[in-house]
C-alpha cells in the first residue's frame, strides 16, 4: 500500500517519470505571474545555511534573447530563440552579504564565507546548481516544460548580462510549453546497481 503522504502517480509522472528536456516550443506565452509562481515555489527549497546564491534573469523579449545568441553553441540557437522564456541562472559571488537576513540565528556565518573565497565560490556554485534543479521541478509542477543547457560561452554571457562581475552564470534553462513532436527518444538511465552503493 502506498504511503498516503506520497505524491500521486500523475504528479510523479509530471515531475520525473514523463519529464523531458525539450528542444522545441509551442507558440504559447509564459506570463510574469507564472514566473513569480515558479520562483515562489523554488525559493522555499533548502540550500546550505539558507544561502540562496542563485540570481535569475528571465529573458522574455526577443531583444533579450538576441543578446544571448552570440554566446550559444550552434546546436542551442534555434531552440533558445524560439523559447518563450530563457532563464539565465547565475550565482552571487557575494551571497554571504545577505546571510544576516537569511540566516539570522547565526550572525557569524557571514564572516565564515567572507573570509574564505574558495569556500564561498564552491558554496555558490553548488547551491545555485541545486536551486536550478528546484527551478525546473517548480516549472514542471505548474505545468511548464524546461530545457536546461550548458552549451554556451560563459565569458560572453557574463560580459553581456553580469558586467559588474558580482554574479556569474551557472547554466541556462529554456522554459515554456514543449513541442513533443521535436523530442528525441528517451535515452537510457543507469540502473541502481550501476550508480548506487548501500554501505
Amino acid at each position: 500500500m502506498n504511503d498516503p503522504t506520497s505524491l500521486s502517480d500523475a504528479a510523479l509522472d509530471q515531475l520525473f517519470l514523463q519529464a523531458r528536456s525539450h528542444n522545441g516550443w509551442l507558440p504559447r506565452p509564459v506570463s510574469q505571474a507564472q514566473l513569480q509562481q515558479l520562483y515562489a515555489l523554488m525559493k522555499m527549497a533548502p540550500t546550505s545555511a539558507n544561502c540562496a546564491p542563485a540570481r535569475i534573469l528571465f529573458l522574455c523579449s526577443d531583444e533579450a534573447r538576441q543578446k544571448l545568441r552570440p554566446a550559444l553553441s550552434p546546436g542551442n540557437v534555434d531552440k533558445t530563440m524560439s523559447a518563450p522564456v530563457v532563464a539565465v541562472i547565475g550565482y552571487d559571488t557575494h551571497f554571504y552579504e545577505l546571510l544576516p537576513q537569511l540566516f539570522p540565528h547565526n550572525p557569524g556565518m557571514r564572516d565564515l564565507f567572507a573570509g574564505n573565497a574558495t569556500l564561498a565560490d564552491a558554496t555558490a556554485v553548488r547551491n545555485s546548481s541545486l536551486q536550478a534543479a528546484y527551478l525546473m521541478l517548480a516549472a514542471r509542477s505548474i505545468g511548464l516544460d524546461v530545457g536546461p543547457m550548458s552549451g554556451f560561452d560563459a565569458q560572453q554571457v557574463n560580459a553581456s548580462f553580469f558586467p559588474d562581475g558580482r554574479c556569474r552564470v551557472n547554466l541556462l534553462c529554456n522554459i515554456g510549453y514543449g513541442d513533443t513532436r521535436m523530442l528525441f527518444p528517451r535515452s537510457p538511465r543507469l540502473a541502481f546497481e550501476q550508480a548506487c552503493s548501500v554501505l
